[in-house]
């Protein structure tokens, strides 16, 4: 019986234990509790985690030492983790707006080489999401958990157009422009450029 259980223990741990993901420290905070005899001070941990293929978490974590407060927010990361739909695998499908509190974000697909272009804490939840090409912009608070909440909140509302052909019962090509609808010049069709 002992056996057993140990076995199915030992299982768990391996599938806790995933290489694939990779974690960034995006804020530490030191906190300080006044008691009898002074100050006593513990950390707080904002992490980031994703697998750069389009799965992204974050997680808080509090402890008295930095590495546990890390720890702690990288697992509850990993508990977290919203799949999100990428063009290409490298930008967004369409412009979001997400909103957490005072925070707002917007964030707006590019086309390929423009790189990241984000501040720091949703800096932090592209390059952990995959996304190679994005413009954003953050107004409102500047707080860090504001800003990443705001920044997930846009993110899952984001469809890709198999979902919304899927929820509107079409196919793929029924919702996308056609390549042929090109503006007409003087009866003839105007080329296409490839970039387009």
């Amino acid at each position: 019986m002992a056996e057993r259980e140990n076995r199915g223990r030992g299982r768990r741990q391996d599938r806790d234990e995933t290489p694939e993901f990779a974690d960034r420290l995006v804020a530490i905070n030191r906190v300080s509790k006044t008691v009898k005899g002074g100050k006593r001070f513990g950390f707080a941990a904002l992490v980031v985690v994703g697998d750069q293929r389009g799965r992204v978490g974050f997680g808080k974590g509090k402890a008295k030492e930095v590495p546990e407060a890390i720890r702690k927010a990288t697992e509850q990361a990993k508990r977290q983790l919203i799949r999100v739909p990428l063009k290409e695998g490298r930008t967004l499908h369409h412009d979001i707006l997400g909103r957490h509190g005072a925070g707002k974000v917007v964030m707006r697909t590019a086309p390929e080489g423009t790189g990241i272009i984000a501040g720091g804490p949703m800096r932090a939840v592209f390059e952990m999401l995959g996304i190679k090409d994005v413009v954003s912009k953050s107004t409102g608070s500047q707080n860090p958990y504001n800003m990443i909440r705001a920044t997930l909140d846009g993110l899952k509302k984001e469809s890709s157009p198999r979902q919304v052909a899927a929820r509107r019962g079409k196919k793929v090509a029924d919702i996308l422009p056609k390549r042929d609808d090109a503006p007409q010049i003087d009866g003839e069709q105007a080329p296409v450029s490839e970039e387009a």
